[in-house]
């Protein structure tokens, strides 16, 4: 440890040049005869969040429970045994407890020494809150998973058995039941409107961090709308409020004591918070919980399409007014209400039931959310052309058990051309058997090669897949593409719009510049 008279000699060295440099400049304005007055410069304004969140957090706490699920798996034996040592020996213990920590490997004995059927126990902690007093708590589906076992940890420590309503995999949410008694009434929290939070709106989380208990950590809202990818219907706020392994399915407040979302996800090198955590808005939960009350389950509504998003290549190739924007159809299930409504392949749907499409990753949002059965307006942009499409929406789950039928594809050319960077040839048997072409791919030309320096390099055309429409026309041919290619440019295009069908057989839209 430095002395106290070193410190203070080394502060006043340090203080020196700084002395110096004022005089300096004293001695310079006084040369040049300009008079110096004091300035004071205002200080830079500080972040300044709440005084205290002490009484919101007391007020809203005991609503907020610690979720204990345990899974109980029964394992098949090995057959092995303990290793046969002498009775008595300090190694025996060791042995035991080994095996113990293994699962329970061996061949345990009950009392009556008896065999037993091993299994494997696992727990899991997470949070959730409680949003009816007559005992409906809300929390994350992967904090219960397949749980057999599932205890509702109040803030006082009263341990209530919880049974599942309803589950929603693709939101990750899930909804319980307690049954609460006399003696301790629940308090349940309300939620609030996610859509009116900004970022830099201040939020407080509360939840179980690490097994630890009832743990307060506030922020602000540092976005909105965040896609993680981790299913269809991203739509995260991110907040840099804690939030660590443990706070799955706690509440995210705002300074009114209302849930505006539900704590999911944290992006984390190390496991621990770095300051980027995500919730579930109140805005896209709360429907959901609701029908998980009402039904056990979820019904979204289904249109019965497979979309891309519109960059600005393609905007310019389909003719788009007003640049990128809806959510261009890739593909149409033949047994889906968008079929039946004429809806086709190469539509951009701008505007849905009254609700403007900026993104295709907002599409899937929106007739999610729109009631199974009802008839909806659908807008799309066909051609430059705007028209309106009515729709009597379906039901996803049904829609994701139909199956497109398949046929057997005519024969066609097999002339070798090449154009945009392409070498082409017909859709032939020999074609098909040797890029190993899907039957789901009726029509269309061949890619046989790619020139690495090309565009369609860039945009990951690869061998074997097959184009299905230049320009919105179907080609069968290697000189269809060659004359439709030909009239787009008589046309002044910058670019021209492909439609592939990938080596899945999946089709998609790949915008290709003509220059």
């Amino acid at each position: 440890m430095m002395p106290a008279a070193r410190l203070a000699a080394n502060a006043d060295r340090a203080r020196r040049p700084s002395l110096a440099r004022r005089a300096a400049s004293a001695l310079s304005a006084a040369v040049l005869g300009v008079t110096v007055a004091a300035v004071s410069l205002p200080l830079p304004a500080l972040a300044k969040g709440p005084e205290s969140l002490a009484d919101l957090a007391e007020k809203v706490t005991d609503a907020v429970v610690n979720i204990s699920a345990s899974t109980t798996v029964e394992t098949k034996s090995t057959g092995r045994s303990l290793p046969q040592l002498p009775q008595g020996t300090p190694f025996e213990d060791l042995f035991e407890e080994f095996f113990k920590r293994r699962g329970g490997q061996g061949s345990p004995k009950s009392e009556d020494d008896s065999p037993r059927s091993p299994s494997r126990k696992s727990n899991s902690l997470g949070s959730g809150f409680i949003i009816d007093a007559s005992g409906i708590v809300v929390t994350n589906n992967h904090v219960i998973g397949d749980a057999n076992d599932i205890q509702v940890i109040l803030s006082d420590g009263v341990k209530l058995k919880a049974e599942i309503v309803g589950k929603d995999p693709k939101l990750d949410l899930a909804v319980l039941r307690v049954k609460p008694t006399a003696e301790r009434p629940l308090k349940a929290v309300p939620f609030g409107d996610s859509d009116k939070m900004r970022p830099g709106d201040w939020v407080m989380a509360i939840g179980n961090p690490f097994g630890l208990g009832g743990s307060v950590s506030a922020g602000i809202v540092s976005a909105r709308g965040r896609n993680i990818e981790s299913g269809p219907y991203d739509n995260y706020i991110q907040t840099d409020a804690a939030i660590n392994k443990g706070n799955s399915g706690g509440p995210l407040f705002n300074m009114d004591g209302e849930v505006i979302g539900i704590n999911t996800a944290i992006l984390s090198p190390s496991g621990g918070s770095v300051g980027i955590g995500f919730a579930v808005p109140s805005g896209t939960a709360s429907p959901v919980v609701e029908q998980l009350r009402q039904f056990g389950e979820v019904r979204r509504g289904w249109l019965g399409v497979r979309i891309q998003n519109v960059d600005d290549a393609t905007a310019e190739a389909l003719g788009l007014k007003g640049g990128a924007k809806g959510a261009l159809v890739a593909g149409i299930d033949e047994k889906g209400p968008a079929k039946t409504a004429g809806l086709e392949v190469g539509d951009v749907i701008v505007k849905f039931n009254g609700v403007p499409v900026k993104s295709s990753s907002e599409l899937p949002r929106i007739v999610a959310a729109t009631p199974v059965g009802k008839q909806v307006d659908v807008q799309v942009v066909r051609k430059g052309e705007e028209q309106t499409k009515s729709v009597l929406l379906g039901r996803l789950e049904d829609g994701e058990k139909t199956q497109v039928a398949t046929a057997k594809q005519p024969e066609a050319e097999s002339v070798n051309r090449q154009i945009l960077g392409l070498s082409l040839t017909g859709l032939s048997d020999e074609a098909r058997k040797r890029f190993n072409i899907k039957d789901t791919v009726k029509s269309g030309v061949v890619v046989t090669k790619v020139d690495p320096n090309s565009t369609a390099a860039d945009k990951r055309i690869q061998p074997g897949e097959v184009i299905v429409e230049v320009g919105q026309e179907a080609v069968s041919a290697p000189a269809d593409v060659t004359k439709r290619v030909e009239a787009m440019k008589k046309e002044g295009r910058k670019s021209v719009l492909l439609l592939v069908a990938g080596l899945s057989g999946d089709v998609r839209f790949v915008a290709i510049g003509l220059d």
